[in-house]
């Protein structure tokens, strides 16, 4: 009986849980978000100038991090804030999971 109980309320917690702790971004979908990104980071999320970061094969979780931070002000950039701020938080994960599915700088000299 008590197992059931466990079940039933981890089955509650799972299902009244925000769907967005589940959502995933879709790196397809990033690529294509990704093109007015490419100006500064590179297609291939290789930095074309050494003033911007790399993005390519970076944590997913740091780039929504960074840019959750740079649409709410909490990180001050005038060029990211512009971008940023009208991104949606499906965009942020799919940007994510594009750079993140990248081979970054490290990657690519280890072979």
């Amino acid at each position: 009986m008590k197992q059931i109980v466990k079940n039933s309320l981890v089955l509650l917690l799972l299902i009244a849980a925000p769907l967005s702790l589940y959502a995933k971004g879709n790196a397809v979908a990033g690529q294509e978000k990704a093109q007015v990104c490419e100006a500064c980071h590179g297609p291939t999320g290789i930095s074309v100038d050494p003033n911007y970061p790399n993005l390519a094969g970076q944590h997913k979780s740091y780039i929504e991090q960074a840019l959750r931070d740079y649409r709410s002000g909490r990180r001050t950039n005038a060029i990211m804030a512009g971008f940023a701020s009208n991104l949606s938080n499906q965009d942020i994960e799919d940007l994510a999971a594009w750079y993140a599915s990248l081979e970054g700088l490290r990657d690519l000299k280890t072979k």
